[in-house]
């Protein structure tokens, strides 16, 4: 195999890593900064740091992504098609981060990579896809937003008689946590998306064999990357998810961050599906601030969002195969 195939396909997926970084920082720490619980800053080095934790605590989603969606392919056609589907995940990724719409990188990974294994006509895993990626595509974002408004009702009921002040303190404290935990899950689950990417190009390359553990230095490059793109910061979607869905308070904000950590951590330990983190915090944000009163929610860029979630996977297939076919025109 060539090796400068592989490292070129490494390379071009550690970038997605940075990309998925900066794109999805929002989710962990827009709710935080917009209470001003947290300085931009702090958040997001804070958000760094867990991203770099959560990497480590588990393999199930790469195995599922590595595993589970297309049939590993073969020879520099199957290096190809890894290239061609993170080329289409990128471009999705930076078409979204400016225009400000917090679409998943997460689907756009995945669409990248069934329309680049249809273009090279590499098997994939419709089952797999339907139950770990499009069915959770659906579910999740109704889970958080109903998960979401039970949280906040909770909470309102909870401290009903407390002292609005001191109780808005108090949960500006505690969203540092609840930031974490978010954090922590956005590393849980999209750092070891890339991992399942690099561990296939490596064993199409013949460097490690099906079924392989992912490799240390495989978790660490592709956690540092993910670390560095959050640092890096997405101040054009943390603007939509943290102001311009609804006006958050810190009580809100603590339960919308609750809401989407336990969700991902729930999905990466019990079903190792890969979910989007921009779905599960968004629509908890939706659920919490239902809680105020339906029209609080700003539904009309609600729905702009929505409607960048189903566009999401076809349009990286799209460019993905396009991709493709220009690289097995060109090199293949």
């Amino acid at each position: 195999m060539d090796t400068f195939a592989l490292v070129a396909t490494i390379g071009v997926a550690l970038f997605f890593t940075y990309t998925n970084g900066f794109h999805d920082s929002a989710n962990a720490i827009a709710t935080s900064v917009s209470t001003r619980a947290l300085t931009p800053r702090a958040a997001l080095a804070m958000a760094a740091v867990m991203n770099l934790a959560g990497a480590f605590l588990g393999s199930g989603v790469a195995k599922t992504v590595s595993e589970g969606l297309i049939e590993t392919p073969h020879g520099s056609t199957g290096m190809g098609i890894l290239f061609a589907a993170l080329v289409g995940a990128i471009t999705w990724n930076l078409v979204t981060w400016y225009f400000g719409l917090p679409s998943s990188s997460s689907h756009a990974l995945f669409g990248g990579m069934v329309g680049a294994a249809l273009a090279g006509g590499t098997t994939v895993y419709w089952d797999g896809v339907l139950e770990k990626i499009v069915i959770p595509m659906f579910l999740s974002p109704f889970v958080g937003l109903i998960v979401g408004y039970l949280v906040m009702t909770a909470i309102l009921w909870i401290f009903r008689k407390a002292n609005p002040h001191k109780a808005k303190r108090g949960f500006r404290i505690a969203q540092t946590v609840s930031a974490a935990g978010m954090a922590l899950g956005h590393g849980l689950q999209d750092a070891q998306k890339t991992m399942g990417i690099v561990v296939m190009a490596l064993v199409i390359a013949d460097v490690e064999s099906y079924g392989d553990p992912i490799p240390v230095w495989v978790k660490i490059v592709c956690a540092v990357m993910l670390s560095l793109g959050t640092y890096a910061g997405g101040w054009r979607i943390m603007r939509t998810l943290g102001r311009k869905i609804i006006e958050l308070d810190p009580p809100q904000g603590f339960a919308a961050e609750t809401t989407g950590a336990s969700i991902m951590f729930t999905t990466a330990f019990l079903f190792k599906a890969p979910i989007s983190t921009t779905h599960v915090i968004t629509s908890a944000i939706m659920g919490v601030g239902a809680t105020k009163r339906v029209n609080a929610v700003r539904w009309g860029v609600a729905k702009n969002i929505v409607l960048g979630w189903f566009i999401t996977m076809p349009a990286a297939a799209a460019v993905a195969a396009m991709a493709f076919w220009l690289v097995n025109l060109a090199f293949l």
